[in-house]
């Protein structure tokens, strides 16, 4: 078995440094000192550089202006900008764009993808439902009207509703079979309001409330398996934001111990210290190869089961680096807080900011015994061989 990147990943992952090596964590607007939402807009400068360097067209195919690589691709450069917490929609665009790619009508795909691999377009996802615990094609319905559909419902906790050109929203069909569409709802129309709520990070989210709200034809998606694939790459790709976060906690808090003395020496040769810090270093790299396993479930073309890809549908692997990706950004930035000392709550220090990031991911990611019963369902459904 080969675990090595392919040189355009590795190319990807490079650009992805070139770009980011620009950000200062220290300036990311603090939750802890501003009130309300720590910003209006996301780093529009920043999104500038992505699109520049061709990181928002990773997924897309050439005819798109894309690079037409793979969702490992994308974790690659996802991780990396979880390091300086960048403030972009990267995530929620690019899986957007690429859903759009592989489910959506032609005349769909002329009208948004190449316009989002530019960064001229920005496509988000309503992934919460109406609680965050139900699952969000569960919280709008969907009715077809002559050639249009009808979108009632809520969606709570949307990430950059109120910067998205689009918000790509899942519902469910009462008219059929209660299948699952995705619809292409644009910011400001009849019937869709939004209302403000923050992220522990102190982003603007938006609770998203659909009244009637219509949305032509070419804009939906019916197609099987469209949501349930762009589901799991918003998880998988959250696993790689959680791991990039930790990787860079993990190091501040390397630096620091290494210089920090008690009693004439460097706290991180006490035995204590050293210990906490490689227990959080196992859980990296646990961390990182169930994302690396789930990324590659996706980048394969046998996802929905048994073959090359594995025994279980790719939502096996995706529950697996979810369990470990939960628990182990919070004890990661937990022992970080611990081993800084009263230093790690000054908040003329990054690492508060990280904190409030972990929780945010965290939160995102949803508890792991959850995600534990889910991957036990499919161990009792699935027989393995």
């Amino acid at each position: 078995m080969d675990f090595t990147f392919t040189e355009e990943q590795q190319a990807a992952l490079e650009a992805a440094k070139a770009v980011f090596a620009g950000v200062a964590p220290d300036g990311v607007p603090s939750p802890a000192l501003t009130p309300g939402a720590v910003a209006e807009d996301f780093d529009r400068a920043l999104w500038a550089k992505l699109a520049d360097a061709d990181l928002l067209s990773l997924l897309l195919a050439p005819e798109y202006g894309g690079s037409g690589l793979d969702p490992i691709a994308l974790c690659l450069v996802l991780r990396e900008s979880a390091k300086v917490l960048a403030r972009v929609p990267l995530l929620e665009s690019c899986a957007a764009a690429h859903a759009v790619q592989a489910y959506g009508a032609a005349e769909l795909k002329e009208a948004v993808l190449a316009s989002a691999a530019r960064g001229e377009t920005v496509l988000t996802v309503a992934a919460n439902g109406s609680t965050g615990h139900d699952g969000a094609e569960l919280a709008v319905t969907a009715r077809p009207d002559g050639d249009d559909w009808i979108l009632d419902g809520v969606q709570t906790g949307v990430p950059w509703a109120y910067d998205a050109d689009f918000t790509v929203v899942p519902a469910t069909a009462t008219a059929d079979d209660s299948s699952t569409i995705l619809a292409l709802v644009p910011r400001a129309g009849a019937g869709l309001v939004l209302a403000e709520q923050f992220s522990t990070s102190g982003e603007r989210l938006g609770e998203l409330r659909l009244d009637s709200v219509r949305v032509g034809a070419r804009d939906v998606i019916t197609a099987d398996g469209a949501w349930d694939f762009l589901r799991d790459l918003l998880a998988t790709g959250t696993c790689a934001l959680a791991l990039g976060l930790g990787t860079g906690v993990l190091g501040m808090t390397s630096e620091y111990t290494s210089k920090r003395e008690q009693f004439g020496f460097p706290v991180a040769t006490f035995q204590a210290v050293a210990m906490q810090a490689a227990d959080r270093y196992i859980d990296l790299r646990a961390m990182e190869v169930t994302l690396w396993q789930a990324a590659w479930r996706l980048s394969s073309p046998d996802r929905a089961g048994a073959g090359n890809g594995g025994p279980l549908p790719v939502s096996g692997d995706v529950a697996v680096a979810k369990i470990w990706a939960a628990d182990g950004v919070r004890r990661v930035v937990q022992t970080a807080q611990h081993l800084h000392g009263g230093f790690g709550a000054d908040t003329d220090y990054p690492l508060h900011r990280y904190h409030a990031w972990a929780k945010h991911l965290e939160l995102a990611l949803g508890p792991a015994a959850a995600h534990e019963e889910a991957l036990g369902d499919l161990l009792a459904a699935h027989t393995l061989g």
